[in-house]
């Protein structure tokens, strides 16, 4: 299962550090995502406060 980062909702799928945030702070426990191709011009991103392209976790559980 993959991880996400508690900090920033980046969702890991390998490794044990968020490679945006460098966070260690990860949990399998999260639901929903939303995959962010343009961080930049997204209002979606905007609104989520995500600043990099990624996949991130809408819901951190644990």
């Amino acid at each position: 299962m993959d991880s996400a980062c508690k900090n920033c909702r980046l969702i890991i799928v390998q490794g044990s550090v968020c490679p945006i945030c460098g966070s260690t702070a990860l949990t399998t426990k999260w639901s929903g995502y939303v995959v962010v191709l343009n961080a930049e011009k997204s209002e979606i991103a905007k609104k989520l406060e995500i600043k990099a392209n990624g996949t991130y976790a809408l819901n951190i559980n644990g």
